[in-house]
Protein backbone atom coordinates (compact mmCIF):
# COMPACT_ATOMS: atom_id res chain seq x y z
CA UNK A 1 0.00 0.00 0.00
CA UNK A 2 2.35 2.99 -1.10
CA UNK A 3 1.68 6.61 -0.63
CA UNK A 4 1.28 8.69 -3.32
CA UNK A 5 1.05 12.49 -3.20
CA UNK A 6 -1.75 13.04 -5.47
CA UNK A 7 -1.94 16.34 -5.71
CA UNK A 8 -0.54 19.86 -3.87
CA UNK A 9 -1.89 23.40 -3.73
CA UNK A 10 -1.16 26.32 -1.93
CA UNK A 11 -2.63 29.63 -0.49
CA UNK A 12 -0.56 32.66 0.10
CA UNK A 13 -1.83 36.04 1.79
CA UNK A 14 -2.49 39.26 -0.62
CA UNK A 15 -0.64 41.46 1.79
CA UNK A 16 3.46 41.54 0.46
CA UNK A 17 6.30 43.15 2.42
CA UNK A 18 8.85 44.04 0.08
CA UNK A 19 12.51 44.70 1.79
CA UNK A 20 12.62 48.17 0.30
CA UNK A 21 9.81 48.50 2.73
CA UNK A 22 11.11 47.38 5.39
CA UNK A 23 14.17 49.92 4.65
CA UNK A 24 12.16 52.65 4.86
CA UNK A 25 10.96 51.85 8.61
CA UNK A 26 13.97 50.90 9.44
CA UNK A 27 16.82 53.20 8.23
CA UNK A 28 19.67 51.32 10.45
CA UNK A 29 19.22 48.11 9.05
CA UNK A 30 21.70 46.97 6.31
CA UNK A 31 18.81 45.32 4.00
CA UNK A 32 21.40 44.51 1.02
CA UNK A 33 23.62 41.80 3.06
CA UNK A 34 20.37 40.49 4.63
CA UNK A 35 19.35 39.98 1.11
CA UNK A 36 22.19 38.07 0.62
CA UNK A 37 22.09 35.98 3.45
CA UNK A 38 18.48 35.49 3.77
CA UNK A 39 17.51 35.30 0.11
CA UNK A 40 14.40 36.93 0.99
CA UNK A 41 13.45 39.60 -1.19
CA UNK A 42 9.43 39.69 0.06
CA UNK A 43 7.34 37.69 1.73
CA UNK A 44 3.42 37.28 2.06
CA UNK A 45 2.40 38.81 5.67
CA UNK A 46 -1.39 37.81 7.08
CA UNK A 47 -3.80 40.75 7.76
CA UNK A 48 -4.53 41.45 11.69
CA UNK A 49 -7.76 39.02 11.49
CA UNK A 50 -6.45 36.51 9.01
CA UNK A 51 -5.11 33.27 10.50
CA UNK A 52 -3.62 30.33 9.28
CA UNK A 53 -6.94 28.03 9.68
CA UNK A 54 -8.37 30.60 6.88
CA UNK A 55 -5.42 30.51 5.29
CA UNK A 56 -5.70 26.54 4.76
CA UNK A 57 -9.19 26.30 4.33
CA UNK A 58 -8.65 28.33 0.60
CA UNK A 59 -5.54 26.06 -0.18
CA UNK A 60 -8.07 23.18 0.39
CA UNK A 61 -10.65 24.50 -1.30
CA UNK A 62 -8.13 25.08 -4.51
CA UNK A 63 -6.72 21.20 -3.94
CA UNK A 64 -10.15 19.16 -3.66
CA UNK A 65 -12.75 18.66 -6.11
CA UNK A 66 -16.22 17.25 -5.42
CA UNK A 67 -14.95 14.07 -5.62
CA UNK A 68 -12.33 14.19 -3.32
CA UNK A 69 -14.30 15.89 -0.39
CA UNK A 70 -16.19 12.61 -0.35
CA UNK A 71 -13.44 10.06 -0.42
CA UNK A 72 -11.16 12.02 2.74
CA UNK A 73 -10.79 9.39 5.15
CA UNK A 74 -8.05 11.29 7.61
CA UNK A 75 -6.73 14.83 8.33
CA UNK A 76 -3.67 15.72 9.52
CA UNK A 77 -2.78 19.08 10.13
CA UNK A 78 0.00 20.89 10.90
CA UNK A 79 0.43 24.33 12.82
CA UNK A 80 2.46 26.49 15.72
CA UNK A 81 -0.41 29.28 15.20
CA UNK A 82 -3.87 26.95 15.63
CA UNK A 83 -7.12 29.22 15.94
CA UNK A 84 -7.90 28.08 19.73
CA UNK A 85 -6.34 26.08 22.49
CA UNK A 86 -8.95 24.04 22.06
CA UNK A 87 -10.16 22.81 19.73
CA UNK A 88 -7.36 21.60 17.13
CA UNK A 89 -7.56 23.46 13.56
CA UNK A 90 -8.44 20.22 12.20
CA UNK A 91 -12.10 20.28 13.35
CA UNK A 92 -12.59 23.27 11.88
CA UNK A 93 -11.60 22.25 9.21
CA UNK A 94 -13.91 19.00 9.18
CA UNK A 95 -16.91 20.91 10.21
CA UNK A 96 -16.70 23.69 7.10
CA UNK A 97 -15.37 20.98 4.25
CA UNK A 98 -18.82 19.40 5.43
CA UNK A 99 -16.58 16.07 5.49
CA UNK A 100 -18.10 12.68 6.43
CA UNK A 101 -18.31 11.45 10.27
CA UNK A 102 -15.70 8.49 9.64
CA UNK A 103 -12.45 10.92 9.35
CA UNK A 104 -9.37 10.47 11.59
CA UNK A 105 -8.13 14.13 12.43
CA UNK A 106 -4.88 14.52 13.90
CA UNK A 107 -3.51 17.68 14.87
CA UNK A 108 0.38 18.59 16.01
CA UNK A 109 2.03 21.53 16.94
CA UNK A 110 5.54 21.53 14.72
CA UNK A 111 7.69 23.70 12.57
CA UNK A 112 10.19 23.53 10.00
CA UNK A 113 10.46 19.39 9.88
CA UNK A 114 6.35 18.87 9.98
CA UNK A 115 6.22 17.79 6.57
CA UNK A 116 8.22 15.55 6.86
CA UNK A 117 6.44 14.40 10.19
CA UNK A 118 3.17 14.75 8.15
CA UNK A 119 4.42 12.28 5.09
CA UNK A 120 5.69 9.80 8.08
CA UNK A 121 2.49 9.87 9.75
CA UNK A 122 0.13 9.60 6.59
CA UNK A 123 2.46 6.41 5.19
CA UNK A 124 2.08 4.85 8.93
CA UNK A 125 -2.53 5.19 8.33
CA UNK A 126 -1.74 3.91 5.06
CA UNK A 127 0.10 1.09 5.54
CA UNK A 128 -1.96 0.59 8.78
CA UNK A 129 -5.22 0.20 6.95
CA UNK A 130 -6.86 3.08 8.50
CA UNK A 131 -6.93 5.85 5.66
CA UNK A 132 -6.38 5.30 2.30
CA UNK A 133 -7.32 9.20 1.04
CA UNK A 134 -5.50 11.90 3.31
CA UNK A 135 -6.05 15.23 3.37
CA UNK A 136 -2.78 16.79 4.55
CA UNK A 137 -2.02 20.62 5.68
CA UNK A 138 0.87 22.67 6.86
CA UNK A 139 -0.56 25.74 7.84
CA UNK A 140 1.69 28.61 9.82
CA UNK A 141 1.34 32.72 10.19
CA UNK A 142 4.52 33.27 12.19
CA UNK A 143 4.34 37.08 11.61
CA UNK A 144 2.25 37.54 14.28
CA UNK A 145 4.76 36.37 16.77
CA UNK A 146 7.35 38.89 15.73
CA UNK A 147 8.43 41.59 16.76
CA UNK A 148 8.78 44.69 14.15
CA UNK A 149 11.77 45.70 15.42
CA UNK A 150 13.69 42.17 15.45
CA UNK A 151 15.52 42.35 12.04
CA UNK A 152 16.65 38.50 12.13
CA UNK A 153 12.94 36.77 11.91
CA UNK A 154 11.32 40.13 10.24
CA UNK A 155 13.38 39.71 6.85
CA UNK A 156 13.43 35.83 7.00
CA UNK A 157 9.37 34.74 7.58
CA UNK A 158 6.48 34.78 5.78
CA UNK A 159 2.89 33.03 5.85
CA UNK A 160 1.23 30.62 3.91
CA UNK A 161 -0.33 27.66 3.86
CA UNK A 162 -0.45 24.25 1.79
CA UNK A 163 -2.88 21.38 1.59
CA UNK A 164 -1.72 17.68 0.38
CA UNK A 165 -3.60 14.82 -0.82
CA UNK A 166 -2.23 11.76 0.02
CA UNK A 167 -3.62 8.55 -1.46
CA UNK A 168 -2.99 4.78 -1.26
CA UNK A 169 -1.83 4.08 -4.65
CA UNK A 170 -0.26 0.47 -5.61
CA UNK A 171 0.93 1.39 -8.95
CA UNK A 172 3.65 3.90 -6.93
CA UNK A 173 6.61 3.31 -4.91
CA UNK A 174 5.50 5.79 -2.24
CA UNK A 175 8.68 6.46 0.32
CA UNK A 176 11.33 4.59 -0.06
CA UNK A 177 12.70 5.45 3.41
CA UNK A 178 13.40 7.96 6.21
CA UNK A 179 15.48 8.81 8.84
CA UNK A 180 14.01 11.26 11.90
CA UNK A 181 15.87 12.48 14.88
CA UNK A 182 15.32 14.88 17.68
CA UNK A 183 18.20 17.08 19.46
CA UNK A 184 15.82 18.50 22.27
CA UNK A 185 18.87 20.43 24.40
CA UNK A 186 18.70 22.92 21.83
CA UNK A 187 15.02 23.49 22.21
CA UNK A 188 15.32 27.45 23.24
CA UNK A 189 17.71 28.63 20.28
CA UNK A 190 14.86 29.11 18.98
CA UNK A 191 11.29 29.39 21.09
CA UNK A 192 8.39 31.62 22.30
CA UNK A 193 9.44 32.05 26.41
CA UNK A 194 6.38 33.56 27.30
CA UNK A 195 1.77 32.30 26.60
CA UNK A 196 2.24 28.71 27.56
CA UNK A 197 1.22 27.18 30.48
CA UNK A 198 4.77 27.42 31.75
CA UNK A 199 5.08 31.07 31.92
CA UNK A 200 1.89 32.85 31.11
CA UNK A 201 3.38 36.19 31.56
CA UNK A 202 2.47 38.63 28.76
CA UNK A 203 3.90 41.60 30.20
CA UNK A 204 5.20 44.30 27.35
CA UNK A 205 8.93 44.20 28.55
CA UNK A 206 11.23 44.52 26.13
CA UNK A 207 14.30 42.75 25.20
CA UNK A 208 17.70 43.50 23.61
CA UNK A 209 19.92 41.01 22.30
CA UNK A 210 23.60 41.30 21.09
CA UNK A 211 22.20 42.63 17.76
CA UNK A 212 20.11 44.80 18.98
CA UNK A 213 16.84 42.50 18.02
CA UNK A 214 14.25 43.88 20.31
CA UNK A 215 11.57 41.48 21.51
CA UNK A 216 8.64 40.67 23.79
CA UNK A 217 8.67 37.61 25.79
CA UNK A 218 5.25 36.31 23.60
CA UNK A 219 7.62 36.75 20.29
CA UNK A 220 9.42 34.27 18.89
CA UNK A 221 13.29 34.19 20.27
CA UNK A 222 15.77 32.92 17.52
CA UNK A 223 19.41 32.00 18.52
CA UNK A 224 20.11 32.34 14.06
CA UNK A 225 24.14 31.17 14.77
CA UNK A 226 22.96 27.93 16.85
CA UNK A 227 20.19 27.14 14.80
CA UNK A 228 22.39 27.41 11.65
CA UNK A 229 25.38 25.71 13.24
CA UNK A 230 23.01 22.91 14.31
CA UNK A 231 21.71 22.30 10.87
CA UNK A 232 24.89 22.69 8.58
CA UNK A 233 26.31 19.71 11.47
CA UNK A 234 23.47 17.12 11.65
CA UNK A 235 21.74 17.86 8.51
CA UNK A 236 23.96 16.78 5.60
CA UNK A 237 25.26 13.37 8.12
CA UNK A 238 21.42 12.60 7.94
CA UNK A 239 20.76 12.68 4.37
CA UNK A 240 24.33 10.87 3.38
CA UNK A 241 23.34 8.11 6.30
CA UNK A 242 19.83 7.63 4.34
CA UNK A 243 21.45 7.39 0.87
CA UNK A 244 24.08 4.77 2.16
CA UNK A 245 21.45 3.21 3.92
CA UNK A 246 20.05 2.46 0.55
CA UNK A 247 22.61 1.82 -1.42
CA UNK A 248 22.38 5.08 -3.21
CA UNK A 249 24.72 7.66 -3.97
CA UNK A 250 24.21 11.44 -4.26
CA UNK A 251 23.94 10.95 -8.29
CA UNK A 252 21.12 8.64 -8.37
CA UNK A 253 18.83 10.91 -6.87
CA UNK A 254 17.09 12.93 -9.32
CA UNK A 255 16.26 16.00 -7.01
CA UNK A 256 16.76 17.56 -3.43
CA UNK A 257 14.30 19.82 -1.87
CA UNK A 258 14.82 21.41 1.57
CA UNK A 259 13.30 22.95 4.17
CA UNK A 260 13.38 26.98 2.62
CA UNK A 261 15.37 27.94 5.37
CA UNK A 262 17.46 31.13 4.28
CA UNK A 263 19.70 31.49 1.35
CA UNK A 264 22.45 30.56 3.73
CA UNK A 265 21.39 27.21 5.16
CA UNK A 266 20.94 26.25 1.72
CA UNK A 267 23.88 26.87 0.10
CA UNK A 268 26.05 25.75 3.44
CA UNK A 269 24.20 21.97 3.30
CA UNK A 270 24.57 21.88 -0.99
CA UNK A 271 28.29 22.40 -0.16
CA UNK A 272 28.72 19.99 2.61
CA UNK A 273 27.12 17.64 0.67
CA UNK A 274 28.79 18.00 -2.48
CA UNK A 275 25.60 18.20 -4.83
CA UNK A 276 25.29 20.32 -7.84
CA UNK A 277 22.94 22.75 -7.40
CA UNK A 278 20.96 22.18 -10.40
CA UNK A 279 19.55 19.42 -8.58
CA UNK A 280 17.99 21.54 -5.81
CA UNK A 281 14.75 23.78 -5.87
CA UNK A 282 14.88 26.91 -3.96
CA UNK A 283 11.79 29.33 -4.07
CA UNK A 284 12.59 31.39 -1.11
CA UNK A 285 13.10 34.82 -3.03
CA UNK A 286 9.75 35.79 -3.33
CA UNK A 287 7.65 33.52 -0.02
CA UNK A 288 10.53 33.40 2.71
CA UNK A 289 10.63 31.14 5.14
CA UNK A 290 7.07 29.69 5.53
CA UNK A 291 7.65 27.25 7.95
CA UNK A 292 6.61 22.96 7.38
CA UNK A 293 4.43 24.59 4.21
CA UNK A 294 8.11 25.44 2.61
CA UNK A 295 8.31 22.03 1.31
CA UNK A 296 4.93 21.43 -0.07
CA UNK A 297 5.14 24.85 -1.50
CA UNK A 298 8.61 23.71 -3.21
CA UNK A 299 7.35 20.60 -4.68
CA UNK A 300 4.36 22.23 -6.10
CA UNK A 301 6.54 25.15 -7.91
CA UNK A 302 9.06 22.82 -8.61
CA UNK A 303 5.98 20.68 -10.78
CA UNK A 304 5.03 23.63 -12.41
CA UNK A 305 8.33 24.38 -14.26
CA UNK A 306 9.01 21.00 -14.88
CA UNK A 307 11.86 20.58 -12.68
CA UNK A 308 10.01 17.56 -10.90
CA UNK A 309 8.68 14.63 -12.89
CA UNK A 310 6.56 11.46 -11.83
CA UNK A 311 8.94 8.84 -11.18
CA UNK A 312 11.99 10.79 -10.15
CA UNK A 313 13.78 9.68 -7.26
CA UNK A 314 13.28 12.61 -4.45
CA UNK A 315 14.77 13.75 -0.59
CA UNK A 316 13.05 16.02 0.67
CA UNK A 317 14.58 17.37 3.96
CA UNK A 318 13.02 19.25 6.92
CA UNK A 319 14.43 21.09 9.86
CA UNK A 320 14.31 23.25 12.59
CA UNK A 321 12.35 24.59 15.70
CA UNK A 322 12.62 21.50 18.46
CA UNK A 323 15.86 21.03 17.87
CA UNK A 324 14.08 18.58 15.09
CA UNK A 325 15.73 17.34 11.55
CA UNK A 326 13.97 14.62 9.20
CA UNK A 327 14.59 13.32 5.27
CA UNK A 328 12.56 11.42 3.64
CA UNK A 329 14.10 9.16 0.51
CA UNK A 330 10.81 8.93 -1.97
CA UNK A 331 9.64 8.10 -5.04
CA UNK A 332 7.69 10.62 -6.35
Amino acid sequence: MPLKIKQIEYFLPKEILTNQELQKKNLTWDIKSIQKKTGVKKRHIATKNQTAYDLSLAACKKLLSKNDYKNIDAILYCTQSPDYLMPSNSFLLHKDLKLKKDVFNLDFNHGCSGYIYSLVIADSLIKSKQAKNILLVNADTYSKFINKKDKSTRVLFGDGAAATLIEDNPKSVGIVDSIIETYGKGFDSFWIPSGGMRNKDNSNKISKDRSGNERLSTNIHMDGFAVWSFINTNVPRQINKLLKKNNLNKRDIDLFIFHQASQFTLDSIIKSLKIDSNKTFINIEDKGNTVSATIPIAIKDAMNQKKLKRGALVVLSGFGIGLSYGSILIKF
